[in-house]
């Protein structure tokens, strides 16, 4: 459900009016983070977010001389990136994931079909959009089912959802943020509500925290992914679990398709290894390297990143644009023997 329980996300200070460039852009910088969590949000891919952040603080420190604090310097920065936002998501189509194209295909090498670059939701480290402090909180709200349910909103309406229901801004400082009533303000945020709940998400569904017997399933499944061992995987895999590849537009449903296309024209990923990297959108992710043809070390295939429902993998994303998203992660580009 939305607008449950009550956040404790920290809030940057504010500062007083600060007396020299140095001063102003330690205060600028002190948002960064934040401001990339927002962004990532409204965005759907760690790059623009990036882009958006950097233009929102190029835009405040080219009007600071304009800025005489009627304002506090959190709300105006917002401002900023929300105007950003909101012209960027204007440009293009919305991010998605591959099951928001269609239904889940046969595990047929001849479904693979690649779509752009640009289409895609991209995973984010979960370090970049929040202090450890916040993380636990976070978790909920940069999950990629919340994520890709973002960008089914106009830009605005998201802008509106995310400030409220992720940040818990007043309905009141929206408003003001937004130059738009406070009736306008509650009015889009039903509507956005209404249609994440159509979605299955909400900003307060929880993620199973990790404990021992989560630490123990996925030390289980990286030996058994290792290792090909189809019994091992079976016990690990949830039967009704869901795979995609983005940028390729098919996904499959179920534990039987998904080894069908493991052990069919995915039999290339046999011998893999496994790197555990930073968390990804408030789960588990790890760098998977194919044996190179080489014969030589493993080549970067794909970043897994894991959902985790009931004691059991329930959703498997494996990002294949690793040019990218592995030094985002601080993934080596390759393995050697």
């Amino acid at each position: 459900m939305l607008g449950g329980r009550p956040r404790t996300m920290s809030v940057m200070p504010e500062p007083s009016l600060v007396a020299t460039p140095i001063e102003l852009e330690h205060s600028l910088e002190e948002h960064r983070k934040q401001l990339n969590g927002y962004c990532y949000r409204m965005l759907g891919s760690p790059f623009e977010a990036e882009d958006a952040v950097q233009e929102t603080l190029l835009r405040a420190w080219r009007g600071l001389d304009g800025f005489e604090a009627r304002a506090s310097l959190r709300s105006w920065l917002y401002r900023i990136a929300t105007n950003v936002c909101v012209d960027m998501a204007g440009a293009r189509a919305r991010r998605a994931l591959p099951m928001d194209f269609g239904p889940a295909a046969a595990p047929l090498g001849e479904n693979l079909r690649t779509l752009p670059e640009a289409t895609w939701i991209q995973p984010i480290p979960d370090a970049a959009v929040a202090d450890p402090a916040d993380i636990a909180v976070t978790h909920e709200t940069i999950r990629l089912a919340f994520v890709v349910a973002l960008q089914h909103l106009p830009p605005r309406q998201r802008a509106v959802l995310i400030l409220c229901e992720v940040l818990r801004w007043k309905a009141s400082e929206v408003a003001e943020l937004l130059d738009t009533s406070v009736a306008s303000v509650n009015s889009a945020l039903q509507r956005a509500r209404a249609t994440l709940q159509t979605r299955g998400v909400g900003a307060d569904d929880t993620a199973p925290a990790m404990d021992e017997a989560q630490r123990e399933l996925l030390a289980r499944y990286v030996e058994a992914f290792q290792s090909y061992d189809v019994g091992a995987l079976t016990s690990l895999i949830r039967e009704d679990a869901r795979q995609s590849m983005p940028p390729y537009d098919m996904w499959l449903s179920g534990r039987a398709d998904i080894f069908a296309w493991w052990f069919g024209p995915g039999i290339g990923c046999r011998g893999s290894r496994l790197l555990p990297t930073t968390g990804a959108n408030g789960t588990v992710a790890f760098g998977q390297y194919k044996p190179s043809a080489s014969g030589s070390g493993y080549d970067p295939w794909a970043l897994q990143v894991l959902e985790i429902v009931d004691g059991g993998i329930a959703e498997l994303t494996f990002f294949l644009d690793t040019e990218h998203l592995f030094p985002l992660f601080g993934l080596p580009a390759r393995l050697e023997g």
